[in-house]
């Protein structure tokens, strides 16, 4: 459990709150505990394997994408773990101050900035990655192998269509406008 709440509990509040809007109820239940579950295996896995390597979840992702695709640009980084330029350049100057990731510019374009892994980032990632995925296993001990290729493959389908109508759609709904640049929800100064 993520809150102190059940998911059962939520589901049955989520029924009682929305009552007769007519929604498409399946759809909402996926996404809804598609976040839920990404929150609790994210919590779980930062409380213990990644606690004890001292990485935080964006950390720990940072590095992987490192891993596994070898030297890279800061902007193809950011985009692939999901997160900010300007938060990737924090993570990524905490990780080269631990000798675990070094920054290097570009060697034509002055502009870009190169991620690749230390010899002790290498050795961390071959060391937590199997713990890691240890949890892995553990999170989806009550799935049979199938149900876990079968979850995959939905979750993947999902993905996939974000990725070819997202931004279609995104342009629809905005009716071909800019969408408004993102706040924290602190009101404007002034």
């Amino acid at each position: 459990m993520v809150g102190k709440r059940s998911i059962t509990e939520t589901e049955k509040a989520v029924r009682a709150r929305l009552g007769d809007i007519p929604l498409r109820r399946e759809q909402m239940a996926a996404v809804s505990n598609i976040y839920r579950a990404a929150a609790a295996v994210r919590q779980h896995l930062e409380n213990s394997v990644l606690r004890d390597a001292e990485l935080t979840w964006t950390a720990f992702t940072v590095l992987w994408e490192v891993w596994i695709w070898g030297e890279s640009e800061t902007r193809h980084v950011a985009e692939e773990a999901g997160i900010s330029k300007g938060t990737l350049t924090g993570v990524a100057r905490t990780l080269e101050t631990r000798g675990l990731l070094h920054r290097a510019a570009h060697a034509t374009d002055g502009r870009l900035v190169l991620l690749s892994l230390t010899p002790a980032g290498e050795e961390l990632m071959a060391r937590v990655f199997p713990a890691f995925n240890a949890e892995e296993a553990f999170v989806a001990d009550d799935l049979t192998p199938d149900e876990c290729l079968t979850l995959a493959d939905g979750l993947r389908r999902i993905v996939a269509q974000v990725e070819a109508k997202g931004e279609e759609r995104r342009q629809e709904l905005l009716a071909g406008g800019e969408p408004k640049p993102r706040r924290g929800g602190r009101r404007p100064k002034g």
